[in-house]
């Protein structure tokens, strides 16, 4: 009997709390949604499985010396991961939208005023004593309205280590679920008739202006925002490898093979922040609410400003495409697409709509940049 008494005491069953409990069936919501329902499977399965590991009672898994708490010492906590995922995710860009519509330069940069209305609200919470954010704490927590993940933990790991792994989940959490916290901001903010708005043909773009624009891109940047160099750095290194088209295999790599075993590794690390004694507490909660603030806004701010640039210029943008300036690649353009085959089955928006997708990451480079720059000096 005493055999069984102690056998029955080390299951996970006996050591499981509420809040194990919960944070499983969180994880078992996140495969649901990538396996059922196609929501990023990419991002949500790694995700998903990483918070169920997680939160295996008596299993350390994410604890010190656990294999999750190692993928995450060893690729977000150093930053390594977020600048080999900009790599291959600059491997895969093509700047020829962006290029061939210039105007779509703005809808980018509007999406980018979430960042930075989240991190006024945040620091206006700290001030009234809701919540205790430091302005390092604040800017980092804003940076996951640009929905960019690599970008977010690059910020966090250099602002706010502390809130690291919260943001974490945040970010890679809303970029997952675009298709559903979109689309309703979408259509509550443009007319029927605004989202059966045709946009002309683009020019063809030349191989040697996609070869130039990443070179002169980071040159400009670079010089003018050191501390945006390692983001930009590999996103433009990774296209260029892509546009010159004479490092095929090192593209192929950086495309394929690299970035999904980074993927695989990186998913895994988030979903280790996963864990009941980490997640189910008050300061991870209002970094959730604080950043879909920042997100809703952002995917707002694109939208408002591609109805304001058709009041200002001739051949009119469907303000559709403005969401897709927060830069979750291609996920944010596909969106817009699909609402604008919604109200005409014969209006294809998607590679108008990567203009902005691209500008937003960009942006989101750039914000992140001027972020480190003047609150973490």
């Amino acid at each position: 009997m005493d055999k069984l008494l102690h056998l029955w005491q080390v299951t996970g069953f006996n050591q499981m709390t509420p809040g194990q409990g919960v944070m499983i069936l969180i994880g078992m919501l996140l495969l649901y949604l990538a396996i059922k329902k196609n929501f990023e499977p990419l991002l949500l399965v790694p995700i998903g499985f990483g918070g169920v590991l997680a939160n295996i009672p008596g299993a350390g898994l994410a604890e010190a010396n656990g294999i999750l708490h190692i993928f995450y010492s060893v690729g977000i906590e150093s930053g390594a991961f977020p600048l080999i995922i900009f790599m291959g995710v600059g491997a895969m860009t093509d700047f020829g939208p962006l290029l061939a519509n210039p105007k779509t330069l703005f809808l980018g940069a509007a999406a980018q005023f979430g960042i930075f209305a989240t991190l006024m609200g945040a620091v206006v919470l700290a001030h009234y004593g809701i919540f205790d954010f430091s302005l390092a704490d604040a800017a980092a927590i804003g940076i996951i309205g640009g929905a960019d993940g690599p970008t977010s933990i690059y910020v966090a790991s250099k602002l706010a280590p502390d809130l690291l792994g919260a943001i974490a989940v945040a970010s890679y959490s809303y970029m997952a679920l675009v298709p559903l916290i979109q689309p309703p901001i979408m259509r509550a903010l443009t007319s029927e008739s605004e989202r059966k708005i045709k946009m002309v043909q683009q020019r063809h773009v030349s191989q040697r202006e996609k070869i130039v624009f990443p070179l002169l891109l980071l040159i400009l940047v670079a010089f003018l925002l050191p501390d945006a160099a390692p983001l930009l750095g590999m996103f433009c290194f990774g296209n260029l490898m892509k546009e010159c088209a004479v490092v095929d295999r090192l593209s192929n790599t950086t495309q394929n093979s690299l970035i999904n075993t980074v993927t695989i590794f990186l998913g895994l690390a988030v979903g280790s922040k996963l864990s009941a004694d980490k997640f189910l507490d008050l300061q991870t909660l209002g970094i959730l609410v604080l950043g879909m603030g920042a997100f809703a806004i952002g995917t707002a701010s694109g939208v408002i400003m591609a109805k304001v640039l058709n009041k200002l210029i001739k051949e009119p943008i469907n303000p559709l495409i403005g969401s897709a300036g927060v830069s979750a690649v291609p996920m944010a353009a596909r969106v817009s697409n699909k609402l604008g085959l919604e109200s005409d089955p014969h209006n294809f928006l998607l590679m108008h709509a990567m203009g902005p997708n691209v500008a937003g990451v960009i942006g989101s480079a750039v914000a992140a940049g001027i972020l480190i720059n003047y609150v973490g000096a």
